[in-house]
């Protein structure tokens, strides 16, 4: 099976997770505000240690066997997750979408029905995790690529769930939230297609792909999840989330490495 084919399957398989975590919302079940922030910063502590142990590390890694210099990997490094960083920034300021806890955000956002706001919010969110499962198999390293596809569906779960729930609170049925927290995951498989396929046509995109992931990833925990997580007072449990989160990740990633 080529690695392109792999990485794809491995992404669609981490964003269908969204749909597996919003499965209890069709049976009625709900979250409390507690539980859903201690699940979101579950979610962002598994993304920041990926982003470090299954992005920037190896990234940095295959720079100093392109480059044969540990500075030019790690000036690399700090370019991609710059520019990482940078191209989410540039969408969350121009594609128009809404918060869950904050509201509104991006050029107009008033111009779109509310569904499709959330909708936006989430495709930002999810398409860099597709990117950073897609390079990670790019570069060869199957393990890699599945420690980042099994940490990043792990995080897609409770994200699924979360959403779904919260488009309940708006007053959409069941069924339909449902499907939308699932669709919002197919995202991932192109952001996956186009990683894999990215460091395929030349490896000295590796470091840099790698690395952009990462940057990418770290933007949308900072600007994106954490502030939501302590919109509402939970700061302690969130951040419990995001310590469990980071060790389970960081474990996935020495067992499987």
């Amino acid at each position: 099976m080529s690695l392109t084919l792999i990485g794809l399957l491995a992404s669609l398989g981490a964003g269908l997770m969204t749909a597996v975590g919003a499965i209890p919302v069709l049976f009625g079940r709900s979250l409390s505000a507690r539980l859903s922030d201690t699940l979101l910063g579950f979610a962002a502590g598994v993304m920041l240690s990926a982003s470090y142990f299954s992005l920037i590390l190896p990234g940095i890694e295959a720079g100093e066997g392109l480059y044969g210099s540990t500075a030019w990997a790690a000036l690399v490094a700090g370019l991609g997750i710059a520019l990482g960083a940078g191209a989410v920034a540039e969408l969350n300021a121009f594609v128009p979408h809404r918060h869950f806890v904050s509201g509104p955000e991006g050029s107009d956002p008033s111009a779109l029905p509310k569904i499709w706001l959330f909708i936006f919010a989430i495709t930002i969110h999810n398409f860099p995790e597709g990117l950073a499962v897609g390079v990670g198999f790019g570069g060869g390293d199957i393990t890699n690529g599945m420690s980042l596809a099994t940490g990043i569906g792990l995080q897609n779960a409770p994200e699924g769930l979360a959403v779904a729930v919260a488009l309940r609170g708006q007053g959409y049925s069941r069924g339909y939230a449902f499907m939308v927290a699932m669709l919002t995951g197919l995202i991932e498989p192109v952001g996956g297609l186009l990683g894999v396929s990215a460091v395929q046509v030349s490896h000295h995109m590796l470091p840099p792909g790698l690395t952009f992931a990462a940057g990418a990833m770290l933007y949308i925990i900072s600007h994106e999840i954490i502030p939501e997580t302590h919109r509402r007072g939970h700061q302690s449990s969130a951040t419990t989330g995001l310590l469990a989160g980071l060790i389970l990740m960081m474990l996935l990633d020495v067992i499987l490495g």
